[in-house]
């Protein structure tokens, strides 16, 4: 529900409940895979739903229902639900809402492995997907069939940070009646909340920012709790997918933090991506902060900020080798959103799954490379970026 609470003050407080944690500031640990109760006749309100409880860990425990309850606070959500990994998450939110014969919209360019994902649903269960250009809400209209169930959304996109509109879309799903998911792991709820722009379901992949540390793998849905009960019946006790209590809690502590380290991942991409944007040897910057990434309008609307993700080409495939080389500063990583600046090479790494000419159709050049920033200070890793483009050689 709508708490007009700043979220740097939601991010401490949200998950803190004195009286059923007997006064503890940090929601305890709960190790448990089963759990017993009083009666016969509790046991089977538990079990059937009839009565709020625990009796497997596999679909819930109180640490789990902590961070959901955290979560679904600073996107200003209904409800949230938790699971191992943020592919968990993605798989959760289309597996409830599409069928076998049924439809999905998509964005060309996205996450790898999502892509992969509505690939197998197609070759494997006739779940057929329309890939369109995001940056334009119509080309969503365009796409919709009789048959579609789910608009599906990522902005800031991955890798190319392209943006679009949310607001436009949900508005077109809800005239069609059909979902609007939105991948919200680039931006996290402290630069933007997609629920609050007419999104239907927000999923992240919790492993990124909301961890923050590199040091832990999960993934959230949040929307309206009548979806997320039935997504939860259907995924969780099906398919599992479940967060572990170890884990929830360390997603817990991140949370804490979250609203400083993103403001810190913000300022520090700001000034990068600009500084990036002026620099000869590179051909073109992505960031939604820059006044020429097209939809820079509408991210100025939707967001509170632009995030801490960068990305910027060099033109050939070697020649992103090369630098990745020469770096000392940044680490040469997969992921993203972790307190340390992370680069990668999109075309040798996370989307190297993609043929060159699926990248190429997806505008994702040979020499692409992606900048995670982290949070030390701005003029170490501008410095960094800077010398390890020094020794790459001339401009082309």
């Amino acid at each position: 529900m709508k708490d007009d609470k700043s979220i740097f003050t939601k991010a401490v407080h949200a998950d803190i409940d004195l009286a059923k944690n007997h006064g503890a500031l940090s929601v305890p640990i709960f190790n448990a895979s089963v759990y017993g109760f009083e009666d016969a006749d509790e046991g089977s309100a538990v079990h059937n739903y009839e009565k709020p409880g625990y009796y497997y860990g596999r679909l819930g425990n109180p640490t789990q229902t902590a961070l959901e309850k955290s979560v679904a606070s600073l996107e200003n959500g209904e409800a949230a639900l938790a699971f191992s990994s943020g592919m968990a998450a993605i798989s959760a939110a289309i597996l409830s809402n599409v069928r076998s014969g049924e439809h999905i919209v998509a964005l060309q360019s996205m996450y790898s492995t999502t892509t992969s994902l509505f690939a197998f649903l197609s070759e494997n269960f006739d779940i057929s997907v329309t890939y369109v250009g995001a940056t334009e809400a119509k080309n969503y209209a365009d796409a919709i069939r009789p048959e579609t169930k789910i608009l599906w959304i990522e902005t800031p996109s991955n890798p190319l940070l392209n943006i679009s509109d949310i607001s436009a879309i949900a508005n077109i799903s809800k005239e069609a009646g059909i979902i609007s998911v939105v991948d919200n792991t680039f931006a996290t709820p402290f630069n933007q909340r997609p629920l609050e722009l007419g999104a239907d379901l927000t999923v992240h992949s919790a492993t990124k920012y909301f961890g923050g540390h590199s040091d832990l793998s999960a993934g959230l849905l949040v929307g309206n709790r009548e979806r997320l009960a039935d997504a939860g019946l259907k995924m969780t006790r099906l398919l599992g997918g479940s967060i572990a209590p170890q884990v929830a809690w360390l997603i817990l502590r991140g949370i804490k933090t979250l609203a400083l380290r993103m403001n810190q991942h913000n300022n520090n991409a700001y000034g990068i991506a600009h500084m990036l944007q002026s620099h000869p040897k590179i051909k073109a910057v992505y960031y939604p902060g820059l006044e020429t990434q097209k939809n820079y309008d509408i991210a100025k609307q939707q967001m509170d900020g632009f995030g801490g993700m960068v990305s910027f080409d060099l033109g050939e495939f070697d020649t992103a080798k090369r630098f990745l080389n020469e770096l000392d500063v940044c680490t040469i990583a997969t992921s993203l959103g972790g307190v340390e600046t992370i680069i990668q090479h999109s075309a040798a790494m996370t989307h190297a799954v993609l043929s060159k000419e699926e990248r190429a159709k997806a505008g994702i050049s040979e020499g692409l490379l992606r900048l995670s920033v982290g949070i030390e200070d701005e003029e170490d890793i501008k410095a960094d970026l800077l010398n390890a483009l020094d020794r790459i050689g001339p401009a082309v």
